[in-house]
Formats: structure tokens, C-alpha cells, sequence
């Protein structure tokens, strides 16, 4: 078998076996209203740069209940709720997707893409584009030759990884269709030998994470089927010794550890444990404050703007880097288009000071 395997690897251009070997990067971050315009070219060239194969967005990329900062500005404040609500998606495509030039952008959906009268249809018409990728396409058309069904949640694999992205936007998910699908996606991941970790996405956090009061907590559905998403995939780790990472946004500021809780940490359940869990609503969005109880030793950061870098080495195992960008690296076009007021404000202000309250199920057991 070594023989056969040296003998594989010889057949392969010195190009592609360096490839096959050599550890590769994605980027990761959500919620880029307010000023994502201002935020995410940033975030483009330094992702291109460091690397990246693709970007993912955790959502959020407008207001939609209001006038986005950036996009006032740049009008000189005369913006009509119409204009705003006809051009508020187009805006997000032209001033924070276009700057990723040819790298792949993938999306997940954010609770404001569903504002009034923002819907689901409206998201998978205007966004149609991302959501019939190639790489997704393909993965749909792989998982079930008859499904030519556009939706919200997909999964793809790539370079040993199986990424999911879940739709949590609304009070009623996961709902049933969601979940089963959801379990149809690990069962086919744990039988494929060439998937060797997962990283998981979605908009809100998973139930009882450090961030309870901002997350799928916040309705009794959501807290129900998220808290069954998070056990197959403890499930999931358990059977396969495989890695698994859950990143969300939602919140704004950045997390690591977000599910080292009390809850997770129960070992009387049998669906508990701690999953690796990033939380990275830093890509433009009100800044808020951190949760007042937090794990030792956790990477936490509240008004700051950037990303996760993640590196996956050649046997699935992934590493982050949270890469935070200043106001110094907005790019010049950038500020000469918005303002110096504009980019001064994003960077200065752009917080909120209150915490989201919790709801009664962050404090179960």
C-alpha cells in the first residue's frame, strides 16, 4: 500500500502534489452594517493577501429598519426610505463584495436580510448569484442528482473540510426540513473518509453560548432545535473523532471559546459537551459590549473590526487568527468616497453600551 501511494504521489506535477500537502486558508466574519462600506474593502485586500480561498459572511449586511451610516453619508444625508430600501442590497454587493474581486464569497443569512419588507424570496432572488456557486451547485447536485432547489443552508466540501451554513435568521429555525437535512449532511460526512473536520456556520450562535442573550435563546423554537444541531454535532465528534468548529456573528465583537459554558460542560447529558466555538460579528456593525461572564484565557474584543484567518493543515485539524484592521488600513478610496468624518466616526464610535438581556433558558441546566 506505501508503494501504491508513493507511486500516486510521484504521478502528480510537482505543482499539484505541493498542493495536495500544503496547508490552506479561508476568512470568516459577519455582520457588516452600519459601516461595512467603510469596514470590508479592508477586509478583502487583507484576506486576498494572507491568502485566503474564499470568504465567508455570517450575515447582517444592512439595517434595513433604518438608514446605514455609510450609505447617508455618502449621499450627503438625503436618502429617501424607498431609495434605501430598493438600494440597500445592491449597495452591500457594489461597495463590500465587489472589492473580493475573483476570491469566492459565500453568505449566510442574518436575521436583518429578513426585516420587513425584506423576505426569504427576496434573499434568494437578489442573492442568487452566491447561492449557485459552482462548488454549491455541484455539492447539491453530488448529495441528490433531482435536487435543483435553491435555499438558504448549503454545504460544500473542500481541501478535507465539510463547511456547513445554516439559516437561523428567523424566530422558527431550525424547523424540521432544516434539521433533517442538517442530519442527512453529517451522516453522509461521517461515512466519507476524505471529510476530516467540519466547520460549521450560521448567523445567531447556538443556544447557551457566553453570548446567551443575543442567540438562538431568544425564542423558545430556536433554543429547542438549536440545542439538537449542537447534539448531533457533539454526536458527530463522538463517532468520528473528527474535529468540529461552530462559528456565528450575530453579536458584535469577537469570541473564541463561546461555548465553554456551564450548560455545554453538564457531563451528566449525553448530548453535552464543549464544542470549539468562535463568535465574529466584527465586519462593520454597532459595536458591542462583551458578556460580563467569560472563559479564562479567552481571546475576547469588543469595537474592533476584522476577521478570522483559518489555516487547515493537511489532516483537517484548523487553526484561527483573528486578523483586526485599524483605521489606518481603510483603503484611500474608501475614505475619499465617504469622508474622513465618516471613517473617523466608524472607528471612534459605532458602539452601543447596553447588553441584550437573557432570556429564562440561559440560566437551564
Amino acid at each position: 500500500m506505501k508503494c501504491l501511494l508513493l507511486l500516486a504521489a510521484l504521478a502528480l506535477p510537482p505543482s499539484a502534489a505541493r498542493a495536495a500537502q500544503a496547508p490552506w486558508r479561508f476568512a470568516v466574519s459577519g455582520d457588516s452594517r452600519n459601516c461595512g462600506d467603510v469596514v470590508m474593502p479592508s477586509i478583502a485586500r487583507d484576506a486576498r493577501e494572507k491568502g485566503a480561498k474564499f470568504y465567508l459572511h455570517l450575515g447582517d449586511f444592512r439595517k434595513t429598519y433604518d438608514y446605514d451610516e455609510d450609505m447617508l453619508a455618502e449621499r450627503g444625508g438625503k436618502l429617501t426610505v424607498a431609495e434605501y430600501l430598493a438600494g440597500e442590497w445592491d449597495d452591500f454587493i457594489a461597495n463590500q463584495l465587489a472589492p473580493f474581486g475573483d476570491l469566492p464569497v459565500y453568505l449566510a443569512i442574518g436575521n436583518h436580510e429578513t426585516i420587513a419588507p425584506k423576505t426569504r424570496a427576496d434573499y434568494l432572488a437578489q442573492f442568487a448569484d452566491w447561492l449557485e456557486a459552482p462548488a454549491l451547485r455541484a455539492q447539491r447536485l453530488a448529495d441528490d442528482p433531482k435536487d435543483h432547489r435553491l435555499r438558504t443552508y448549503y454545504h460544500w466540501r473542500q481541501g478535507g473540510v465539510d463547511f456547513v451554513v445554516l439559516d437561523n435568521a428567523t424566530a422558527e429555525q431550525f424547523d424540521g426540513e432544516q434539521l433533517a437535512w442538517l442530519e442527512r449532511v453529517l451522516a453522509s460526512a461521517r461515512a466519507a473518509d476524505d471529510v476530516k473536520s467540519l466547520v460549521v456556520v450560521m448567523h445567531r450562535a447556538l443556544p447557551n453560548s457566553f453570548s446567551c442573550g443575543h442567540s438562538m435563546n431568544e425564542s423558545a423554537a430556536m433554543t429547542e432545535s438549536g440545542r439538537r444541531a449542537y447534539g448531533d454535532l457533539v454526536k458527530w465528534r463522538a463517532d468520528t473523532g473528527r474535529p468540529v468548529h461552530v462559528i456565528a456573528s450575530h453579536s458584535h465583537f469577537l469570541l473564541e471559546n463561546a461555548y465553554d459554558t456551564p450548560y455545554w460542560n453538564n457531563k451528566t447529558a449525553p448530548d453535552r459537551g464543549v464544542l470549539p466555538g468562535w463568535i465574529v460579528g466584527t465586519a462593520g456593525a454597532m459595536r458591542y459590549p462583551l458578556p460580563e461572564s467569560l472563559p479564562k484565557g479567552a481571546l475576547a474584543k469588543t469595537r474592533t473590526y476584522g476577521y478570522l484567518l483559518a489555516t487547515v493543515a493537511k489532516d483537517g485539524k484548523i487553526s484561527f487568527e483573528y486578523r483586526e484592521l485599524a483605521r489606518a488600513d481603510v483603503p484611500a478610496d474608501v475614505v475619499k468616497r465617504f469622508g474622513a468624518d465618516l471613517v473617523r466616526e466608524c472607528y471612534e464610535g459605532n458602539f452601543e453600551a447596553s447588553r441584550k438581556t437573557a432570556p429564562k433558558s440561559c440560566s437551564e441546566e
